[in-house]
């Protein structure tokens, strides 16, 4: 497998053409951002860190028969995966209130929310990624019903393996984002999971442990994504 011109540069990935054209390469930068691109920094080791986080995580779900893009590692900044023809909707599950819940409803931080709540919004920041609904996706074609019923199901399903692992590390996943696309007409996790794109919290203390330590200025950030994976048995040597 060779590794070609790059396809996409995002906020913190780039993706890469290799020399089969149903795989790409997906590369973790040490760039970090938030509040859509507004606050923006390099971390040291970071795009270390999110990758080898990234695919421990993608090999669980695949354990757990939760099918995604993830191929392998190839370094320690590089994986393998699919090529995915992205729908442009982000799937959210909260288990516990934190973020712009608390600001939209006027909930305390910290409640837990049970059963967990589930959202679509539409992946654009220049519209500040918009909270949008089944109906919306539908009708603006972003989706058709099958995919949306399926993202639910594969979301909450990611959602029972992943409380488990990180409640056996003595943490909560408090919520996380997920991204589908598909390959050759099935609907396949797609993008990454890592300390960037959820929220966890230490379970006695309710200490952050992810993102959140970025956007506010709480320091330390890679290093707690660390303990976070070594927590759950994860190397970063």
């Amino acid at each position: 497998m060779e590794k070609r011109e790059e396809l996409f540069s995002g906020k913190a990935k780039s993706v890469f053409k290799t020399d089969d054209p149903g795989l790409f390469v997906l590369q973790f930068r040490n760039d970090t951002s938030a509040f859509d691109g507004i606050k923006v920094e390099k971390l040291e080791d970071k795009g270390k860190v999110n990758n080898i986080f990234n695919a421990f995580i993608m090999e669980k779900l695949e354990q757990a028969g939760i099918k995604t893009h993830f191929v392998k590692k190839l370094s320690a900044t590089d994986s393998l995966v699919k090529n995915l023809d992205m729908l442009p909707v982000e799937c959210v599950v909260r288990n516990l209130a934190a973020g712009s819940i608390c600001k939209r409803y006027g909930i305390e931080e910290g409640l837990e929310i049970d059963p967990p709540t589930f959202e679509f919004f539409l992946k654009d920041d220049a519209l500040h990624d918009p909270m949008i609904n089944d109906y919306h996706i539908v009708s603006f074609g972003w989706a058709d019903p099958a995919h949306i019923e399926e993202m639910k199901k594969q979301t909450f399903r990611v959602n029972e393996v992943l409380k488990d692992l990180f409640k056996a590390g003595n943490m909560l996943l408090v919520d996380y984002k997920l991204e589908f696309g598909l390959c050759n007409g099935e609907l396949l996790l797609g993008d990454e999971f890592s300390p960037d794109g959820c929220r966890i919290w230490d379970a006695d203390t309710r200490n952050k442990m992810d993102k959140d330590r970025f956007r506010q200025d709480l320091g330390d950030v890679i290093e707690t994504y660390k303990e976070v994976g070594a927590r759950l048995g994860i190397s970063f040597d």
